[in-house]
């Protein structure tokens, strides 16, 4: 059974459901505005600072560990890539460097419907080519991400891939959005359960996400329909209540065909991205701790 503090995040879900139902028109700033109280129901993280930067002219900040083994955290937020920001984010993934014992670098990607498909996969992979420039190995990098964060680290792994860049330790994606087409079974089975992700507002996001440019079959935009054969390891938390739960699945069983080291949790009566109650309930708090040590043994080697 869920823990009563896991209540917390379900009750913001079901304010914002009921805030946009209320306004059906909702300009997009005031949606952006709604996905900002994500960091609202996550604790503190203890010994971490943050500290503002840029990439170019692509904002990003440093959550940074007392005292952080070798390695880097590249992290990139969910919001559907329309909402979400290094802000709302930056005590989650602060969480994970904690666990982790490793800096994160999270990266403030440009956003649609202004800047479609491919511009946040572009900001990621130019993060990534900075982090190989300061003289990282490869070996000695992870991305990290949560829902459509989740899918930039798929799609930015097979881009260096497809270029022939070396790729990163490993990968951890947290409730991933990795189908863009939502023709997972349990968008039905969860259809009352999952509070804020529905197949409705997944169909109403992909035309502006992909833009006049982007191909829903392009497997590198739409990750589940990608050959993973050569990814590095991989780690997937999603919510037994989660919409999302199918994507999780389906690619697990995929990149464990292709060959690919595959962990996955399914924490039962979840919600999408239950991970924001790190510090506040204990299904995020073990998923964290878990995520950090597995991070921590491939960012070793």
């Amino acid at each position: 059974m869920a823990s009563q503090q896991s209540e917390i995040l379900a009750d913001l879900y079901r304010d914002w459901s009921r805030r946009m139902t209320a306004d059906r028109a909702m300009p997009i700033e005031a949606f952006r505005a709604l996905f900002e109280e994500w960091g609202t129901v996550t604790g503190t993280p203890q010994d971490i600072s943050f500290e503002n930067d840029m990439v170019g002219d692509i904002p990003i900040t440093w959550a940074r560990p007392k005292n952080p083994s070798a390695g880097l955290l590249v992290c990139f937020h969910g919001g559907g890539y329309v909402t979400g920001s290094r802000a709302s984010h930056q005590k989650l993934f602060g969480h994970i460097a904690a666990a982790a014992c490793a800096p994160a670098m999270i990266v403030e990607y440009r956003r649609a419907p202004e800047a479609p498909y491919p511009a946040a996969l572009e900001d990621a992979l130019t993060c990534y080519r900075h982090a190989l420039d300061t003289g990282l190995k490869p070996r000695n990098i992870a991305l990290i991400g949560d829902s459509a964060g989740g899918g930039l680290c798929v799609s930015t792994a097979l881009a260096l891939l497809r270029d022939g860049i070396p790729l990163p330790a490993a990968l951890f994606l947290m409730s991933p959005w990795l189908d863009l087409t939502a023709i997972g079974e349990s968008y039905d089975i969860n259809v009352t359960n999952d509070l804020i992700v529905s197949r409705p507002v997944i169909q109403s996001l992909v035309p502006a996400i992909l833009g006049q440019d982007g191909k829903i079959d392009d497997p590198i935009a739409n990750p589940i329909l990608a050959d993973p054969k050569g990814l590095p390891p991989v780690m997937i938390q999603v919510g037994g209540f989660e919409s999302f739960l199918d994507d999780s699945r389906t690619f697990a069983a995929n990149a464990r065909n292709a060959g690919v080291e595959v962990d996955l949790e399914v924490v039962p009566e979840m919600q999408h991205v239950f991970h924001f109650l790190a510090g506040r309930a204990p299904e995020a708090d073990f998923a964290i701790q878990r995520a950090g040590h597995w991070l921590s043994k491939r960012l070793a080697t």
